[in-house]
Formats: structure tokens, C-alpha cells, sequence
């Protein structure tokens, strides 16, 4: 028996916390069942590319979801789904332009139609008319509703849909503390005997770097043989780095860029920040949390992120005095948080049976078109 292909529809397969989240289950899902491919909206390759090649799965390249766009875009969804008729799940992660995919998916008769929140908030900008009309055209696409968390569902679903809350697990085992790997890591990135501050996660508005670095550049003033490590890229990064430049703090931050070693990297450092604008349940809280790190983040994230008591939420309307406080004071010992976080239903090894199960049996059911 073949497996069952199922499409999973992203932006691009970069090293954000929905595509770890997405690669976490693929590389534990059951291949002989379950088969993933992906529909991508970018041209060029992502980081994640050559591993899911290598794992069996194709890629798709569809172009970019633009207002001026949606005719075109309509045009080649129904020639995709045309010409690919073996996709019996299509599981859609684009938020509110998930509608268009699945409105098509359930045109062509796909069984299993999963919309898939990732968010909790986008705030306003000038595409918000053009988002409140993809959300108006959700309606009954989807045969069902996931999300990363309540809150995530609520804001895009609405308070009448039952939404299939999806842990964002990861590899649990993978990240749990060790104290050898932690000193080898301290002494590779040269930051032994200092206090380490660590952000992981895109370079963009949402991730508030300007607030982080404000912050930062307080726990100096305390504590000046602090080290900040940023880890990951985006189209803000020049930008802050010439803050960091203008602050004179440029010499007490590294700059890691995209990197493949997280799990090692979080064994380095003594204390997470994430001081986000909006999130959905991120993916790098888990794993920070994994690494037995303790966590000071922004109340603007679910409180559902906390799965081991070591999130601190500090609101991004106090003071940044009272978050270098925080920083200061928080202890840096890492704990062992690795049973705490399976039974908590975490770990991709158990969600993967789960999710395997789920796909299996939705496919197989018939659909009105």
C-alpha cells in the first residue's frame, strides 16, 4: 500500500518556528502511512529544501499571494489540483490565505481539508482589508481547524469552531540539558564566565529587536560583562546591527545569523528573552524550555507557553528597567525538564503517532463537493 501523500502549504521552508514545527513531524511521522509534500509561495529554495528532498517529499513552487495577484493564483491552484489528483489531505499554514488553497481542495473533492493557525494577532497594516476578505472566504473550506494554541485558534477561527489544538512539539531528547556540551559550546562561542542572554527568531517588527536591544543595553549598565546572542536573519537585521553601533554595545552582541546547532546553542546560554509583539505558541519556547533554560517573555504570548514553570511574563508597557531587572535576578541554572515535557504531550515522537492517525483516518472519509 502506498502511503497517504498529504499537502502541506507554507511560504517558504525557511528556519522559522512554523517550519521546525513542521520538520519536527516529518522526520518522526510513519513514511510508510504518511508521505509529506509541500506547496510553497517563494521562488527560491529554503533552508529546510535539500532535507525534505532527501526524506522523499516534493516541493511545489507557486508564486506569492498578492491582492493584484488572486486571479492568476486561482488559475494555477485549479491547474495544481487538476493535474495532482493523489493528495487526499491538504493541511494549509498561510493563516487567512489558507482559504484559497482549501477552497480549491474542496472543489477537486480532497477529503481532508486542515486550516492551521499559527497566530494570535497581525495588527494593522494595509493589507488588513485584503486579510479580513481571506477570512470572509474561509467559511466552511476547511473540513477542520487546528491551531498552536487557544488563543491562536480564537483569532482566526472565531469562538464557534471546535479547533484541534496541534502541540508545537519538538525533539525533546535532543534538546535536554548537558553540561558537558554547554561548557564546549561557551568556550567555541568565547563567552566562558559571562552572562548570557539569548534570542532566537526572525528579524521583523514582530520580534521586537529594538525593544530587546534597549533592554540589553540596561543589564550592561548592571552587569557589564553580559553577552547577547541573536540568532537568525531578516530584512531588519542591517538595522539593528547599526543601533547596536550607535548604542556602542556592538562589541557585547554576536550576531549569529541562520544556524543548524540550536539545540547546542541553548545549552550555552543562561536565560532566554523573547520579548515579541504578538505571537502564536512559538516554537523556540519549547525548545528553550527543552535546554532547561529560564524564560523572560512579553504578555502578549499565551500563558499556555509555559510548560515546566520557567516562563516569567513581563508586560511590554512596563518599564525597560523593570525587564533588565528581571534578567539581572533570574537564576541561571538550567533544570531537567525532559518528562515534564512528554507527558505534557510536547515530543514529536508521541504527537507523531497522533498526528499519523489523524491523517490516516480523516482521508479515508468521503466529502461533499
Amino acid at each position: 500500500m502506498k502511503p497517504i501523500r498529504v499537502l502541506q502549504v507554507v511560504t517558504i521552508m525557511n528556519r522559522g518556528g512554523l517550519e521546525t514545527m513542521l520538520m519536527n513531524y516529518y522526520r518522526q511521522i510513519d513514511k510508510e502511512k504518511i508521505q509529506f509534500d509541500f506547496m510553497v509561495h517563494r521562488e527560491e529554495r529554503g533552508h529546510y529544501d535539500v532535507e525534505i528532498e532527501s526524506l522523499g517529499g516534493r516541493i511545489f513552487r507557486m508564486p506569492q499571494i498578492r491582492p493584484g495577484n488572486y486571479q492568476k493564483y486561482f488559475r494555477l491552484l485549479n491547474q495544481f489540483f487538476t493535474e495532482h489528483k493523489e493528495f487526499k489531505v491538504v493541511h494549509a499554514h498561510n493563516n487567512e490565505n489558507s482559504s484559497f488553497v482549501l477552497r480549491t481542495a474542496k472543489q477537486f473533492g480532497v477529503p481532508c481539508r486542515i486550516a492551521h493557525s499559527h497566530l494570535s494577532d497581525l495588527g494593522i497594516d494595509l493589507k488588513l482589508p485584503f486579510r479580513m476578505y481571506a477570512r470572509s472566504v474561509m467559511k466552511d473550506q476547511p473540513t477542520d481547524f487546528f491551531a498552536c494554541s487557544k488563543n491562536a485558534g480564537k483569532w482566526l477561527f472565531g469562538e464557534q469552531k471546535e479547533v484541534t489544538v496541534l502541540n508545537n512539539a519538538v525533539n525533546v531528547k535532543e534538546f535536554k540539558y548537558n553540561e558537558k556540551l554547554r561548557m564546549t559550546m561557551r568556550r567555541k562561542l568565547n563567552i566562558d564566565g559571562q552572562l548570557v542572554i539569548g534570542h532566537i527568531g526572525r528579524f521583523n517588527k514582530q520580534k521586537n529587536h529594538e525593544f530587546l536591544l534597549d533592554i540589553f543595553n540596561l543589564v550592561l549598565d548592571k552587569k557589564p560583562d553580559s553577552i547577547l546572542v541573536l540568532v537568525g536573519d531578516g530584512h531588519l537585521r542591517t538595522e539593528i546591527e547599526r543601533k547596536a553601533e550607535r548604542l556602542n554595545i556592538s562589541s557585547k552582541i554576536k550576531f549569529l545569523g541562520v544556524r543548524e546547532d540550536i539545540s547546542e546553542l541553548m545549552q550555552a546560554m543562561d536565560v532566554f528573552l523573547f520579548p515579541s509583539l504578538f505571537e502564536g505558541l512559538p516554537v523556540v519556547l519549547v525548545e528553550a524550555q527543552a535546554a532547561g533554560l529560564n524564560c523572560i517573555v512579553s504578555d502578549s504570548i499565551t500563558s499556555e507557553t509555559n510548560l515546566t514553570g520557567r516562563v516569567q511574563y513581563v508586560s511590554l508597557n512596563d518599564s525597560q528597567e523593570k525587564w533588565a531587572e528581571k534578567i539581572i535576578n533570574i537564576t541561571t541554572e538550567h533544570a531537567d525538564t525532559y518528562n515534564l515535557l512528554r507527558k505534557s504531550g510536547y515530543d514529536t515522537e508521541t504527537m507523531a503517532n497522533w498526528l499519523t492517525d489523524f491523517y490516516f483516518k480523516h482521508s479515508l472519509e468521503s466529502v461533499e463537493v
